[in-house]
C-alpha cells in the first residue's frame, strides 16, 4: 500500500492581477501544505488568470507570468504543484501546466486541445500543441523539458490533460494510461452552465476507471473577467470512484479539497484489466524523471461530501440562485463598486434582479460571516459598521419605482413590497412631468400633437428612456451600478427600449428567458434556496400578468399578447437560434409541441419570432454585460453571431406562408 495525498485547488482569480492571484496561489499551497497534501493541481492559467483575451499576446503580459511563477516556487519546497500559465516558444503561445517539484520547475505539458466554441477564442491566442512532440525550451539560461510529456517523481507517474482535453474523444489520458501513468491532474477553466457539473463528474469518473487512475481536476471559481462564471467543484477519483468533491459557488478566493489515494490500487486494478495494453517502447524523452520522497502516510475513512441542494428537486434554481449571486458580488468588489440600483417597475424581472442582489448578501454572509464579507469591500469605507446583513442589503441595493400616468396602485404595491421584504432602500419618482416634457418639445417641434392611434411606439419608448437619467443620477451619487432588467426572452424579439429597460452596466437576467424567470421566482417565492428560504412578498409579483404598463390601461397591455405566449416565444427561439432550424422546420416543431394553436395563429408568431428576430440584432449587440449560464446564450459577444444587416429569412417565410395556404386549402 502506497498512499499519497493529493489535492485540488479552486481559486478566484482577476486576469492580469499578479499580486491578487499570487496571493490566492500562495494561500492555496499553505493551506494543502498544512493539511499534508504532497501534490496539488491549480486551475489552468491561474497565474495570468484565464480572461486575458488579446492581452495574451502582450510580451509584457508573457513575461510578467514568468516572473510570478519564480515568486511562487520557494514556496512549493517538499511538495509537487502544478501551475498554469501562458508560454512563448518558437514565435507561438502555448497555454501549459508547469509541474513544479520541490522548489524548482520540472517541466512543461501543453494544452493538446483547444476551446473554439462558445464562449471560448483561445485558437486566437494559443496553438495546440500536436501529440507526440516534445523540445526544449530556454528561458533565461535555463533549459526545460515542453510538450507531450509526463513526470515520473519517486517513482509515481504524473500527466496531464489539460481542461479541454478532457472533453475531446481522443482525450491524452489514452496515451497516458498506456505509459504506465498513475495520476492525471487536470487544471481547468470550465465556466459554469446548466448541468455541465454532471458532465465533469462523468468524465473524471469514467477517466480515473478508464484509464486506471487517480484523477485529480481543479477548476476556476467566481466571476474571473465579467461574463463568465466559474463553479469551483474540484474533483477526485480514483478507478472509478469518486473520493473527494470540493464546494461550489463558494464566496471564498480560494478552497482545497483533498485525498488520500493508494497507488498500488490503481495499479493492481489496471494489472487485472485484460484489455489493459501498456506501451513498452523506451521513448527516454516523454518521461521527465525527479526526486521526490513521499512522506508514509496511514490510512483513514474519507466520507465525500455532496452539498444536499445538488440533489433537490430544483437543481437548476438553485445553481441559477447561487451563480447569478456569487458573478454579482465579484463583479460589484472587482469593480470597486458600492453596490447597485435597480428601476423596480413591480414585475418579475426587476423583482428577480433585485432578488439576486439581496441574496448576493445574504450568501455571502452566511460562508464568510459578517466581518469576512466585509473584508471583501474594504475599499467602501461607509459600509464597515453596519450592524446586520438587512442593513448590508440597505447599503448595497436602492430600488426604485418611476411611475408615470399609466402606472397603477398594483405594480406598486408590489414593488415597494418586494424592496421592503428583501431590505432594499425604496424611492419613488414621478416622471410624468419629463415624459410630459419630451412629448411637449417634439409636438411643438413637428406641428402636430403625438397620440397614441399614429404614435404608439414613440409613446412607450419616451416613458421607458425617460426613467434612464434619472436613477443613473442616483446610481452615480451612491458609487453604484445600474443594473438592466431585460431577460432574454426580450432580447431574442427585441421587446425593450434601448436606452430604457435596457439601460445599465450588467445585464444579470438577459441569459435566461422569461418562462423559466417566473417559474424561479414561484420557487423564490414558496420554497427559496437552501439555507435562506422563501421571499413571500414575491406573490404580489407573481400574480401579475407580465406587463411593460406603457399604454393607458384602457389598452389592457400585456406582453404576451404585445409577442405571443412566453413559452411558445422561447420553444421557437430554441429551435430557431440554438437548433439553426428554417422556419419551415421551426413551423412544423411547433405545430407538434403546440397543438392547441389554429395553424394560421401559428404562422403569424413563427413569422413573427424570424421578422423581429432580423430585426434588432443592433439591440443584443448594444446590451450591457450578461453572465453566461447556459449554453443558448444569445450574447453575440460570447456566443451567438448573427448579422446586424440581413434578408431577414424573407424566402424561407413566403414558402411557409405557401405551404400554410396548402394546408388550408385542402
Amino acid at each position: 500500500m502506497q498512499l499519497l495525498h493529493v489535492g485540488a485547488a479552486v481559486l478566484n482569480q482577476t486576469p492580469l492581477a499578479w499580486d491578487a492571484n499570487r496571493t490566492n496561489i500562495l494561500a492555496a499551497i499553505g493551506e494543502a501544505r498544512r493539511g499534508g497534501v504532497s501534490v496539488l493541481c491549480l486551475p489552468e492559467l491561474c497565474i495570468s488568470g484565464y480572461g486575458c483575451e488579446d492581452a495574451f499576446l502582450s510580451p509584457g503580459v508573457q513575461r510578467m507570468a514568468w516572473r510570478v511563477l519564480q515568486e511562487i516556487l520557494p514556496e512549493t519546497k517538499g511538495m509537487i504543484v502544478a501551475l498554469g500559465l501562458p508560454l512563448l516558444h518558437q514565435n507561438a503561445l502555448y497555454d501549459v501546466a508547469c509541474l513544479v517539484v520541490d522548489g524548482r520547475i520540472a517541466g512543461f505539458t501543453a494544452k493538446r486541445y483547444l476551446a473554439g466554441d462558445g464562449i471560448h477564442y483561445e485558437p486566437r491566442w494559443f496553438k495546440p500543441w500536436p501529440a507526440g512532440r516534445r523540445t526544449q525550451i530556454a528561458i533565461e539560461g535555463q533549459e526545460y523539458p515542453l510538450g507531450d510529456i509526463y513526470f515520473e517523481c519517486g517513482g509515481v507517474r504524473i500527466g496531464f490533460e489539460i481542461c479541454e482535453d478532457a472533453w475531446a474523444a481522443n482525450r491524452p489520458g489514452v496515451d497516458l494510461s498506456q505509459r504506465g501513468i498513475d495520476i492525471i491532474l487536470n487544471p481547468s477553466a470550465s465556466h459554469f452552465a446548466f448541468g455541465k457539473m454532471a458532465i465533469r463528474e462523468r468524465f473524471v469518473l469514467e477517466g480515473s476507471r478508464a484509464f486506471g487512475v487517480h484523477y485529480v481536476y481543479s477548476n476556476l471559481l467566481g466571476n474571473e473577467a465579467g461574463r463568465a462564471i466559474y463553479d469551483g467543484g474540484a474533483l477526485i477519483a480514483s478507478a472509478g470512484k469518486m473520493v473527494a468533491m470540493g464546494s461550489r459557488f463558494s464566496f471564498a478566493d480560494w478552497g482545497v479539497t483533498s485525498a488520500l489515494v493508494d497507488v498500488d490500487a490503481v495499479r493492481l486494478t489496471r494489472a487485472r484489466t485484460g484489455s489493459f495494453t501498456p506501451e513498452l517502447a523506451d521513448n527516454a524523452d516523454e518521461c521527465v524523471r525527479i526526486r521526490f520522497d513521499f512522506p508514509r502516510l496511514e490510512p483513514v475513512t474519507q466520507p465525500v461530501n455532496r452539498p444536499t441542494w445538488e440533489t433537490a428537486t430544483h437543481v437548476k434554481e438553485e445553481e441559477f440562485t447561487r451563480a447569478i449571486s456569487l458573478a454579482l458580488f465579484d463583479y460589484m468588489r472587482k469593480s470597486r463598486l458600492r453596490g447597485f440600483v435597480v428601476s423596480i417597475s413591480g414585475g418579475a424581472d426587476s423583482a428577480a434582479v433585485s432578488c439576486l442582489v439581496a441574496l448576493m448578501v445574504r450568501f455571502g454572509v452566511a460562508e464568510l460571516g459578517r466581518d469576512g464579507f466585509l473584508a471583501k469591500l474594504k475599499y467602501f469605507g461607509e459600509i464597515q459598521a453596519v450592524r446586520d446583513e438587512r442593513e448590508m442589503v440597505g447599503r448595497l441595493l436602492a430600488c426604485v419605482y418611476q411611475s408615470t400616468q399609466h402606472s397603477g396602485e398594483t405594480t406598486l404595491n408590489a414593488a415597494r413590497g418586494v424592496a421592503e421584504a428583501i431590505g432594499a432602500e425604496f424611492f419613488q419618482f414621478d416622471v410624468d412631468h419629463v415624459v410630459n416634457d419630451y412629448i411637449g418639445l417634439i409636438s411643438g417641434a413637428i406641428g402636430r400633437k403625438l397620440t397614441w392611434d399614429s404614435d404608439d411606439l414613440a409613446l412607450q419608448n419616451i416613458q421607458a428612456r425617460a426613467r434612464s437619467p434619472g436613477v443613473w443620477l442616483l446610481a452615480n451619487l451612491r458609487g453604484a451600478l445600474l443594473a438592466s432588467t431585460s431577460n432574454r426572452s426580450e432580447a431574442a424579439v427585441g421587446y425593450a427600449t434601448m436606452d430604457g429597460d435596457t439601460s445599465g452596466g450588467i445585464s444579470p437576467i438577459a441569459g435566461i428567458d422569461k418562462a423559466f424567470l417566473r417559474c424561479w421566482l414561484r420557487w423564490l417565492e414558496t420554497i427559496g434556496p437552501e439555507g435562506i428560504g422563501p421571499i413571500p412578498a414575491l406573490y404580489a409579483v407573481n400574480v401579475q400578468e407580465p406587463t411593460a404598463e406603457l399604454r393607458p390601461a384602457a389598452f389592457g397591455q400585456t406582453d404576451e399578447a404585445d409577442l405571443m405566449p412566453y413559452d411558445l416565444l422561447d420553444a421557437i427561439e430554441r429551435a430557431a437560434i440554438r437548433d439553426k432550424h428554417s422556419p419551415m422546420e421551426v413551423y412544423r416543431l411547433m405545430q407538434t409541441q403546440f397543438p392547441q394553436y389554429k395553424a394560421d395563429q401559428l404562422l403569424a408568431w413563427v413569422e413573427r419570432f424570424f421578422r423581429l428576430w432580423c430585426r434588432n440584432q443592433w439591440k443584443r449587440e448594444r446590451y450591457a454585460p450578461s453572465f453566461h449560464v447556459d449554453d443558448e446564450n444569445l450574447d453575440p459577444k460570447t456566443w451567438c453571431r448573427f448579422p446586424i444587416l440581413s434578408g431577414g429569412y424573407e424566402r424561407e417565410l413566403a414558402e411557409l406562408r405557401g405551404y400554410v395556404l396548402k394546408l388550408r386549402n385542402r
